[in-house]
């Protein structure tokens, strides 16, 4: 924690969580605003949907390779820097995507963003460690969460009013838009967070020393695993959104809001809960709640879609259930993972997003382009999601039981 922290931010400590929040916004927004007009665009652009696919794929592989030095870069330059740099580029890249003229080209410039959406999302997470300690931490890291939690919810209805209203184009030229004001946001308004004594030193075998000491510290890897996977749990069924919600539930572009805003209500929901209870009950129950909620709800919508008809009545409301389960745990085990090496923060904040970015990308590109098309096979992916999680935790507490239990 930076020892100057309580003179960096003098405004309210909600002020802090929600210009970090709109920092993580730009993930969800480059994601979900333009996922009602695939279909618009394949058409304009003459794209297969496999290429279109790749759109999604390009995007989230970038953003998994670039997450691995976003941190460690700020933890040798400072915080500032590497978010304005990071947002100057996503807005040129979403200006590029608007002006593609062929599927290559809007593939390119979606990778371009993908490299850099993340240095806000990463390096967010480090400065909150780097202001506040742990239990504020996890109120802090809650309220990003129950902000952040906003965009996905209003991104796709944006993204389909633009489409009806105007063209696919219009959305990415609000992407810019976005990645300019937010620019000029951070620029007069957030501090430089990281302490000079805290920085490290910028040379390519101190950061290999960073990378393996965090790589091979298994207690890292399951952290990381437990927070990234299961994310893909839900996040599955957005990146299939087309297919669930179109041909499966049959709605409308515009109707895809109802998923989005299911989704995003339990996270709100979850990280609100989370953040009241930060300091008062352990760390590790919380954790152990989250992924109970989980798993029986990732039971019970696996059995509803064996037994049952799809339908949009109840089709939604697992979604719900489960994202406030995920958001109820997520803050805890990220704040552990910072924790463990606190003075790499910045680089684990990058691993730990490479761990679930590459999750993501392989959801994005492999699994969901295979069980999009069968909503039972939907239900069992996401249940083995919240599996993989689950074991990665369990692992943790059994051998290292010391880890979260302090409130």
């Amino acid at each position: 924690m930076n020892p100057d922290a309580h003179i960096l931010w003098s405004a309210p400590q909600w002020a802090l969580a929600i210009l970090l929040a709109l920092l993580g916004m730009l993930g969800p927004f480059s994601i979900d605003t333009y996922l009602p007009a695939f279909v618009g665009i394949a058409h304009s652009l003459h794209a297969s949907p496999v290429q279109m696919q790749q759109t999604l794929s390009g995007y989230l592989l970038g953003f998994a390779f670039m997450a691995l030095f976003h941190g460690a870069i700020s933890d040798s330059f400072g915080r500032r820097p590497v978010v304005l740099w990071g947002l100057a580029v996503f807005t040129l890249a979403s200006a590029g995507c608007a002006l593609s003229n062929s599927i290559g080209q809007l593939i390119a410039f979606r990778v371009m963003q993908g490299l850099s959406t993340g240095a806000g999302i990463v390096v967010s997470r480090a400065i909150i460690r780097d202001m506040f300690p742990p239990a504020q931490a996890q109120k802090v890291m809650s309220q990003v969460t129950l902000f952040f939690g906003v965009a996905p919810a209003i991104a796709p209805i944006i993204g389909g009013w633009l489409l009806v209203y105007s063209s696919w184009q219009a959305i990415f030229w609000f992407l810019a838009a976005f990645g300019a004001l937010l620019w000029l946001a951070i620029y007069q308004l957030l501090p430089e967070t990281l302490h000079h004594t805290q920085r490290q030193h910028f040379h390519p075998r101190n950061l290999m020393a960073g990378y393996w000491q965090l790589g091979s510290d298994p207690r890292f890897l399951l952290l990381a695993l437990a927070s990234g996977v299961p994310f893909n749990g839900m996040f599955l069924y957005i990146l299939s959104a087309p297919v669930f919600l179109g041909e499966h539930l049959q709605l409308q572009p515009q109707q895809f809001f109802w998923c989005f805003l299911v989704t995003i209500a339990g996270i709100m929901a979850g990280a609100f809960v989370s953040g009241r209870v930060a300091g008062k009950i352990a760390p590790s129950r919380q954790v152990r709640r989250g992924f109970v909620i989980m798993l029986l709800v990732g039971i019970a919508n696996l059995l509803a879609n064996l037994l049952f008809k799809v339908h949009v009545s109840w089709a939604l409301l697992p979604l719900g259930i489960f994202s406030f389960g995920w958001a109820l745990m997520v803050p805890v085990v990220t704040l552990l993972v910072l924790d463990l090496h606190p003075e790499r923060r910045g680089m684990a904040s990058s691993l730990q997003m490479f761990v679930g970015s590459s999750a993501n990308g392989l959801v994005a590109g492999v699994i969901s382009p295979l069980v999009m098309h069968s909503t039972v096979a939907l239900a069992v992916t996401s249940l083995l999601m919240v599996y993989v999680g689950l074991c990665s935790w369990v692992i943790v507490r059994r051998r290292w039981p010391d880890i979260g239990v302090q409130t």
